[in-house]
């Protein structure tokens, strides 16, 4: 649960959160913590068969703007960002909370990968979140923070992680590389590494439980992570007090990444 805050840290800020899917999504942590400290949303969701599960969810943080985003629609990515432009001139951040790959590519292993399989994986996981940083610079004209969402598999090999290991190094490197660019705009950029979490998306993942009790065995909190945690993690790095952090992957995992 996200707690009772009374210090509206965040007040005034504006920002736009994609990925949320239902009230277990990762964006979903991260919206619930930006709005619990002040911040006004933005919210996207998938199509219609997902908006049944957004909408409510956008009421309950008083989300003025709520539209559709597939970002394999070419030219919805860019819609949404002309409305934030014309409602609000403005946005100090961006929490991307979305990748995909096909299921044999996933499945599969990455030596087999298909070009089309590959190609997919990239350009939602990774390319995205560069397109958007496009198209938020302009709008941060006084500095602002870009967020991904990582996990461990980028650095080291996980069993059925596969091909989307690949992506999210990729990602990482990005992240990297847009900091050095976008820091002297006052623009910070970083990737967010959670623990495993049983969210719409990990189900994709064969014998992910199995990696949910290894994760809550090996880490050093013993503890699993929540969408809350990494939301709060989140908000705390779009706070004008990180405002020297920048290009960083935090891990969100109670130490699992730490042990060997």
């Amino acid at each position: 649960m996200i707690p009772n805050v009374k210090a509206k840290l965040l007040e005034g800020k504006r920002g736009l959160v994609v990925g949320v899917a239902n009230d277990q999504s990762i964006a979903w942590g991260c919206a619930k913590a930006f709005r619990a400290l002040g911040a006004k949303l933005a919210v996207t969701y998938l199509n219609d068969k997902a908006k049944k599960y957004v909408e409510p969810l956008a009421q309950k943080i008083e989300a003025p703007i709520v539209m559709p985003l597939d970002v394999n629609v070419p030219g919805q990515m860019e819609v949404v960002f002309e409305r934030i432009k014309k409602d609000w001139g403005s946005l100090d951040f961006v929490v991307h909370s979305i990748a995909f790959s096909p299921k044999d590519a996933l499945q599969g292993r990455v030596v087999d990968v298909t070009r089309d399989g590959f190609l997919s994986t990239m350009d939602v996981s990774c390319w995205t979140f560069i397109r958007m940083a496009h198209l938020a610079e302009p709008l941060m004209k006084k500095g602002g923070t870009l967020f991904t969402m990582s996990y461990y598999g980028s650095q080291m090999v996980v069993k059925n992680y596969n091909i989307m290991g690949v992506a999210k190094a990729a990602l990482e490197c990005a992240v990297r590389y847009l900091a050095a660019e976008l820091g002297p705009k006052g623009i910070r950029v970083h990737a967010i590494s959670p623990g495993p979490l049983a969210t719409r998306a990990a189900s994709g993942i064969p014998e992910f439980d199995a990696l949910l009790e290894k994760a809550k065995g090996k880490a050093p909190a013993r503890s699993l992570v929540s969408i809350d945690d990494v939301g709060l993690a989140t908000a705390f790095l779009a706070h004008d007090a990180a405002r020297l952090i920048t290009g960083e992957t935090l891990y969100v995992d109670g130490g699992y990444h730490i042990i060997d």
